[in-house]
């Protein structure tokens, strides 16, 4: 069902070793939204998206995701029906890409002897990998593998048990122009076939944004800027706040872009 609250974040403090990471931040994500997480390095971007992925508790305020409270419930089976995409995942067996995505069904860095798959499972496999582009590669082992064709494979795996959220940090790390272009055009079909799914993607880059995304939240010092629909919050104004260097933002065909704001002329010439 769409519009059906997926993450409600209200007044939520996060203060780590005595320092405030995050200071009264508010979100609230609904089926089908795709969100944009962006700040400046140290805004508190990954540690929000961990918090919305089970992976953290609050330090003061509440945090449903998907109906359920944090500190109320199983994390880990609640981790269940979230998929985090982090770049970073480690992956030191020589997995072909195939295994690496079925491990997506148990949440583990390697397949769990003697499971047996269904066939629906396989099937499943094979749909994500030929949705996110990685057909050909299926039999390449992990080592062997761009980082754009192993960020394919990780949202692969996270889609494998069917999650309602789709977390992804920062997924354009490390691409090339066209790798980055593939992976967006991936996202694009992603979410035209699933309607109801939702997503939060951390970014700095306003480039690395699909068109379908709907809504962005801008931190600035742990703090939310600005939230809301995509075309209100990705202003000149905004974004130049959010990251305090004057730039100014246009958006072409679906797809944002961010350039520094000429500066002025000297006042005085000599």
């Amino acid at each position: 069902m769409l519009d059906r609250l997926i993450l409600d974040a209200r007044s939520v403090d996060i203060t780590r070793s005595g320092k405030q990471l995050l200071d009264d931040v508010d979100m609230q994500v609904r089926s089908g939204e795709h969100w944009a997480l962006l700040g400046a390095n140290g805004a508190g971007k990954s540690t929000l998206l961990a918090l919305l992925g089970a992976r953290m508790h609050p330090t003061r305020g509440q945090v449903h995701v998907l109906g359920h409270r944090l500190g109320r419930v199983d994390m880990r089976e609640l981790r269940e029906y979230l998929g985090h995409v982090d770049p970073r995942h480690e992956v030191t067996s020589p997995l072909p890409v195939r295994e690496v995505v079925l491990t997506g069904l148990t949440n583990t860095p390697e397949p769990v002897p003697r499971r047996s798959l269904t066939r629906e499972q396989i099937w499943r496999a094979e749909h994500l990998i030929d949705m996110l582009g990685i057909g050909a590669i299926a039999d390449s082992p992990w080592q062997l593998l761009s980082q754009g064709e192993r960020t394919r494979t990780l949202i692969a795996r996270a889609l494998m048990p069917a999650p309602r959220l789709l977390l992804l940090d920062e997924p354009a790390t490390g691409l090339d122009l066209a790798g980055r272009e593939q992976l967006l055009s991936r996202l694009c079909r992603l979410a035209a076939e699933h309607p109801e799914l939702a997503s939060v993607t951390v970014t700095h880059h306003l480039e690395d944004l699909p068109p379908h995304t709907s809504h962005a939240l801008l931190l600035r010092n742990g703090q939310r800027l600005r939230a809301g629909p995509a075309d209100d919050v990705l202003t000149t104004h905004n974004v130049s706040r959010c990251f305090d260097h004057p730039v100014i933002i246009s958006r072409k065909d679906g797809r944002w872009s961010a350039r520094s704001a000429p500066s002025a002329p000297n006042a005085s010439t000599t």
